[in-house]
């Protein structure tokens, strides 16, 4: 059972996010969505999730026209996640696009930046998009774009018009999508912010109406010697309480948001060591230059040592725990995880994120 101590937290952290006001009702059926690449070594257990979001798929656009999407790596993989719903029919398997090239015959020509720039492009890809989940029997698209009105990995950006071209994008996919498809997106912690040049990030408060739910990115929001997962922390850039104030105070339901978990420890955002899957983390417990799961009652999270030095943090059962607790207390409508390959052997992670979601800490 989780400890007393635990529990007790919860009630300064609903007070500070009650301003922003009343806590939403429980969902009757909460999410716990996994994030499956195409470079895995591993399948999700279909058992012990209700949502798997398949990345990625790449859009392939040509000195800026948009010209179709392929999926990233080999098509046998993606089957084999499909065929989990013979496994488990109540699962949802969704398409998750992202911003960055991978495939050997396409080069980044424009991206999402130029493609969404174009009401043609726009709804050309959004129908592409219906057409891929009635020939595959998806459930739905996730839209990875990280970010609007940046450029990191080589991809094309306009601050002066990404943000906005975003939600429109978004637009035309639920037209398209209609009801009967799920269409969510990855989200950074906060809402978009003012730069010298124009927006970056996502309008969040125009865009939620167009979707299901949000994968709130709830990890890399800072790295050594700070926490990148913290419920709370005096001392990170940011941590997932501030960033549900985020979303919370711009009206976002509570059961639109899904907090994420990252299935890595945090290093370094760059350098030759950026992070350690967890299951590289287990077989490191024999490295006496290591000390894991040492515990920080602030950030109710567990963190690193490296000859005596902090060297990362991460999330662990305890932690994930934890914030199970903290989701069913707010009404958020689940969890996300980044990634189900990371997972140790025995999918220690996953079955913890499954805990927290059906509350059976004691299995």
């Amino acid at each position: 059972m989780i400890k007393n101590f635990v529990l007790s937290t919860f009630v300064v952290l609903l007070t500070a996010l009650y301003p922003f006001g009343a806590f939403a009702s429980q969902p009757q059926n909460k999410i716990c969505l996994a994030y499956c690449t195409y470079y895995g070594d591993k399948l999700p257990d279909p058992d012990i999730v209700t949502h798997i979001n398949y990345a990625f798929a790449e859009l392939y656009v040509v000195d800026s026209v948009y010209k179709t999407f392929k999926l990233q790596g080999n098509e046998s993989r993606f089957r084999q996640v499909m065929a989990l719903k013979k496994q488990n029919p109540n699962l949802k398997i969704c398409l998750a696009f992202t911003h960055t090239v991978s495939n050997s015959d396409n080069r980044q020509g424009g991206g999402f930046s130029k493609m969404s720039a174009s009401p043609e492009m726009r709804k050309q890809f959004a129908a592409d998009c219906l057409a891929f989940c009635k020939k595959w029997n998806l459930d739905g698209i996730d839209i990875d774009w990280e970010f609007p009105g940046l450029s990191w990995s080589g991809h094309a950006s306009d601050p002066k018009t990404d943000t906005k071209n975003y939600t429109l994008l978004m637009k035309d996919l639920r037209e398209a999508l209609g009801n009967d498809y799920i269409l969510s997106f990855a989200g950074y912690v906060m809402d978009m912010q003012s730069t010298d040049s124009g927006k970056k990030y996502v309008d969040i408060q125009a865009v939620v109406p167009y979707v299901d739910y949000i994968n709130i990115m709830t990890y890399d929001m800072d790295a050594a010697p700070h926490f990148q997962s913290a419920i709370i922390s005096s001392t990170s850039y940011y941590d997932c309480m501030s960033a549900i104030r985020s979303y919370a105070k711009l009206g976002v339901p509570f059961e639109k948001m899904l907090l994420g978990i990252p299935f890595y420890l945090r290093h370094s955002h760059d350098g030759l060591t950026t992070a350690v899957d967890y299951k590289q983390i287990v077989k490191l417990k024999s490295n006496p230059n290591f000390e894991f799961d040492l515990w920080d009652e602030e950030a109710r999270t567990p963190y690193a040592k490296y000859k005596g030095k902090f060297y990362g943090s991460y999330d662990n059962p305890r932690s994930i725990a934890v914030k199970g607790e903290w989701i069913h207390s707010l009404g958020l409508g689940g969890l996300l995880y980044w990634e189900n390959s990371e997972d140790d052997a025995d999918m220690t992670l996953a079955k913890a994120c499954w805990k927290a979601i059906t509350k059976n800490y004691d299995e």
